[in-house]
């Protein structure tokens, strides 16, 4: 080999053996080997050799080529063997030390009593109905029995939504979740067996008042349902949620559009001390009574075949009261320090059927 090429080759390998890292040997060997590298430069000047002279000289850079090849690849891979050991040092976990405390996020309270709700209901037979939150003022009143001089339907309690063309009736931010009802039971025949949690808006907002806030509605519709199943079916609800196999329910006569009797439905608690099942006091905590006869006929059933039983609670109602919650807008502040005291491990799941 030629004097000059055995001081390029020497130059080389020795340029190789002290790169210290992946940069610095890729540019050697693009300095080398690339297009425009001086190996190529050196290849592309063989055209001016004399024919013998090419012959030899061109023997000479394959082998070169060859070997310089080589050793870039071999320099390649001792680099990226070596850091990944460096790495691997730097990266070392001391097994023996206790790990980093990590905050996980929590189920929201909200979140965990539909659940709860769900749950329980779910092992009384009880399946989960959904609608839409903008609904039609029939399905949010007049199908519910809901006169139209009722003040629920007057712009100070109700959202309406502008009409979409000329003419057109405004629909509503649903008020309540009984617009789920009205579609279950034109939807589907009976017998039928849901509750519908979800979102309602009405214009109030205060301590215990919200915009949005969530209710869950039940709905019973069979043959032969009488107020003893109504009662039956909310007192055991109300004991397991709270926990309290003894806990004291009342039912009070009230006046809803959409049953007939209706109640209010009273639990046992302690004004004093807020215990609930506690002292000699008692909180409204729900709605209920037996479907009317007009709203059985307007979602067409023949009230003189089926009969049935509805209900509605408010779910941060009662997530308050069980969680000892004092103010209804700290649902929606997201202030985290407030969701990790009240939140819920996502390792906990609600399983609270073992009174049912």
């Amino acid at each position: 080999m030629a004097d000059d090429l055995d001081i390029f080759r020497n130059d080389t390998l020795e340029a190789l053996a002290g790169a210290q890292d992946r940069a610095q040997w890729d540019a050697i060997r693009v300095g080398t080997l690339g297009k425009s590298g001086a190996l190529t430069g050196l290849l592309k000047q063989l055209g001016k050799l004399e024919p013998e002279e090419r012959k030899e000289r061109g023997q000479a850079l394959n082998r070169l080529r060859d070997e310089l090849t080589a050793a870039v690849e071999a320099r390649g891979r001792d680099l990226e063997e070596e850091a990944l050991q460096a790495r691997l040092r730097s990266e070392r976990v001391d097994v023996t030390m206790p790990a980093p405390a990590v905050v996980t996020g929590t189920i929201h309270p909200i979140s965990r009593t539909i659940e709860e709700m769900t749950a329980i209901f779910g092992a009384m037979g009880f399946s989960v109905a959904e609608g839409p939150d903008i609904e039609s003022q029939w399905h949010n009143f007049s199908a519910l029995n809901t006169p139209d001089h009722h003040p629920a339907r007057t712009e100070h309690d109700t959202f309406y939504l502008p009409p979409k063309t000329e003419g057109e009736e405004p629909r509503v931010l649903r008020t309540q979740t009984s617009g789920v009802q009205i579609r279950t039971m034109l939807g589907s025949q009976p017998p039928i067996r849901i509750i519908a949690p979800g979102r309602t808006y009405r214009a109030d907002h205060d301590a215990t008042h919200s915009p949005m806030f969530h209710q869950c509605e039940g709905l019973v519709v069979d043959r032969n349902i009488t107020l003893g199943h109504l009662k039956g079916c909310l007192i055991e609800f109300l004991r397991v949620y709270f926990d309290k196999p003894n806990l004291p329910v009342r039912f009070r006569a009230s006046y809803f559009p959409f049953t007939e009797p209706s109640m209010e439905v009273d639990i046992g608690w302690s004004k004093a001390t807020g215990e609930i099942g506690g002292g000699s006091d008692w909180l409204e905590v729900l709605g209920s009574g037996m479907i009317h006869p007009r709203v059985l006929a307007n979602c067409g059933l023949d009230p003189a075949e089926w009969q049935g039983f509805a209900f509605g609670m408010g779910i941060e109602r009662l997530a308050m009261l069980k969680n000892g919650i004092p103010d209804l807008r700290s649902f929606y502040e997201s202030d985290l320090r407030w969701l990790r005291h009240y939140g819920f491990s996502a390792f906990s799941p609600a399983t609270l059927t073992e009174g049912v």
